[in-house]
């Protein structure tokens, strides 16, 4: 029997982000219907709201988010009723070209969930990400579910935001970058994922790891969770403060979690020779971006976009759980304010002040 809850939606280009009654079917072969718990609030959602994904509104809102299972579909076997799930956009679907060659981190063919989550009037929904998790249950892919140990109610927050914003930046520095016990790793703004990427370097052993940002606030938190450097780009040259924090060289990795030219250049450039740049914040579609030939081929080593952390969740997910739960990984950190559903849009509001690394609504416990 189909439920109805509430969620949050976007009607149309740059509409507000509101509460709205949605209708949630009963999950169908491969299908799980989840009780939301958390879900913090990513730019990747307000993307979504201006347009810039796509345009087939009406948006259903929210992707990075701890849930418990209610319902499963016909022959779903790795998720039971009762579990605590961390809910994840690369539901690998096994045979397309990148899984048959084992890259199942690039996988083509994701698996979401085949029904639609409606309004009330009939109206078809787009899920973000094929999640939809700004709401009290949503229906997602079975696949979408990692399955994590029971962690403490107040911990959902903390563990819900590997879901995509501390993943894709984590993943960067570990995943993507294949940062190495005593190298030298510099990051390009540190908002949640930029700092995130700072945790991921002190996982992996980096002993050099630099900050950069325009916001001394966003700076003193980057120092907090794992910099050991850090450089305020609005008084001093970036790519010079990287150098000479590295001996003249560059670092070994350098991660642009900004992901426009500017920022991107000065990863270029400040990476040591042979070392290796990745991109890990979004650009906008617009922009493009132009460097010496020259420069790309005397400089050697990799330029690496990196997706999601280049991350698998069934993987990836349990063993940050488990540094969190040892006190290895302070994911608590990152929840910066805890709000209710109907706070989202001022959430994006204080997301764009700088003010937070996350925001994250809380649903039920």
């Amino acid at each position: 029997m189909s439920q109805t809850v509430n969620a949050v939606v976007v009607k149309e280009k740059n509409a507000p982000a509101v509460v709205e009654q949605i209708v949630i079917p009963d999950p169908g072969p491969g299908e799980v219907v989840v009780d939301v718990l958390t879900c913090g609030v990513c730019q990747t959602d307000q993307h979504f709201q201006q347009g810039e994904v796509g345009d087939d509104f009406p948006y259903l809102l929210g992707h990075e988010a701890t849930a418990r299972v209610s319902e499963i579909g016909e022959g779903v076997t790795n998720v039971k009723v009762g579990d605590k799930v961390i809910l994840n956009w690369r539901a690998v679907c096994g045979e397309c070209r990148a899984c048959k060659k084992g890259d199942l981190k690039y996988c083509f063919s994701t698996h979401n969930a085949d029904q639609p989550m409606t309004l009330t009037d009939g109206t078809e929904l787009e899920a973000a990400l094929g999640i939809g998790a700004f709401a009290e249950k949503t229906l997602v892919h079975s696949g979408q579910c990692t399955v994590i140990d029971d962690v403490e109610d107040t911990s959902n927050a903390a563990v819900g935001l590997l879901g995509c914003g501390v993943m894709a930046g984590i993943g960067a520095a570990i995943n993507t970058g294949e940062v190495n016990r005593g190298e030298s790793v510099a990051v390009i703004g540190a908002g949640g994922v930029g700092t995130a990427a700072i945790a991921g370097a002190k996982l992996a052993g980096a002993t050099t790891i630099i900050a950069v940002d325009l916001d001394p606030r966003k700076l003193q938190k980057a120092d907090e969770l794992g910099a050991t450097h850090t450089v305020n780009s609005k008084e001093t040259d970036a790519v010079e403060a990287i150098r000479e924090l590295t001996g003249g060289f560059g670092a070994d990795v350098v991660i642009d979690a900004v992901g426009i030219p500017a920022t991107y250049k000065q990863a270029f450039y400040a990476r040591d020779l042979a070392g290796r740049v990745v991109l890990v914040g979004v650009p906008d579609p617009s922009l493009t971006l132009e460097l010496p030939l020259q420069d790309l081929f005397s400089r050697g080593g990799s330029l690496k976009s990196s997706w999601y952390g280049d991350c698998l969740p069934s993987r990836d997910f349990p063993m940050l759980v488990d540094l969190y739960q040892q006190g290895r990984l302070d994911l608590d950190a990152f929840v910066t304010e805890r709000i209710t559903l109907d706070k989202v849009q001022e959430g994006f509001d204080t997301m764009n002040r700088g003010e937070v690394l996350r925001s994250v609504v809380e649903i039920k416990s």
